[in-house]
């Protein structure tokens, strides 16, 4: 199938985190040409949905990245028809393909897979069927930067929020039993650096928040 694909436009369902960031860097080291990042925004909270980024911050990251954002406002009700409503318009401004960083979780790629088969879209899959270690490695060994912005407190204390995703913390993750690639949502990241950035997202903390049982870092902003 990867022969099939290359050359071809791309746009990538982009939460912000280590995973859909390595699917566009295997995507884009296939071949495969970047078009657009389509990130869904919880109307509601004003924030991504599940990695809570901020709009400008995420406007800075589609900058540096020279990839153009979409952003899918949507209430949690009207999701998949926001998706599928953005996939139309990128097929019918090129794409052929979109590109997901999911693993192994066989629930999300079916959920992916009929968006892209109900519009009309290739679904691809890069990391699809990695050892979760090899996964998370391969991610800090192509030079990418990343810090925990939110843990799930049930599994994980509240002092990895800030953290730089390193060999280390891999480590003491798995130590404490929690799953090493935050598969199960038991922490989301934010990338800020990396190979195909052009330039380090320059940012701060300003505030920690505590929703349910998630603990999150609040109002990343940029500094001037």
């Amino acid at each position: 199938m990867m022969d099939d694909l290359k050359g071809k436009r791309f746009v990538a369902s982009y939460s912000g985190g280590k995973d859909s960031m390595l699917a566009i860097h295997k995507a884009v080291g296939s071949g495969l040409e970047p078009m657009g990042l389509l990130t869904a925004y919880n109307a509601d909270r004003l924030s991504s949905w599940f990695h809570g980024m901020s709009e400008e911050l995420l406007h800075c990251v589609s900058q540096s990245l020279e990839i153009p954002l979409d952003l899918i406002i949507t209430t949690g009700t009207e999701y998949a028809e926001n998706f599928e409503k953005a996939l139309v318009t990128a097929k019918q401004k090129g794409a052929q393909v979109c590109v997901f960083g999911d693993i192994d979780i066989d629930g999300h790629l079916q959920w992916c897979t009929e968006r892209c088969e109900k519009t009309g879209l290739i679904p691809y899959f890069p990391l699809w069927g990695l050892n979760r270690k090899e996964a998370v490695f391969e991610f800090i060994d192509c030079g990418y930067c990343a810090i925990i912005k939110i843990v799930d407190t049930t599994v994980l204390p509240e002092d990895f929020l800030g953290r730089t995703l390193c060999r280390q913390t891999v480590s003491d993750i798995e130590r404490l039993g929690a799953d090493i690639c935050g598969e199960n949502g038991e922490y989301h990241t934010f990338v800020y650096d990396g190979p195909l950035f052009k330039k380090a997202i320059c940012f701060e903390t300003k505030e920690k928040m505590i929703r349910d049982k998630y603990a999150m870092l609040q109002h990343i902003t940029l500094q001037n």
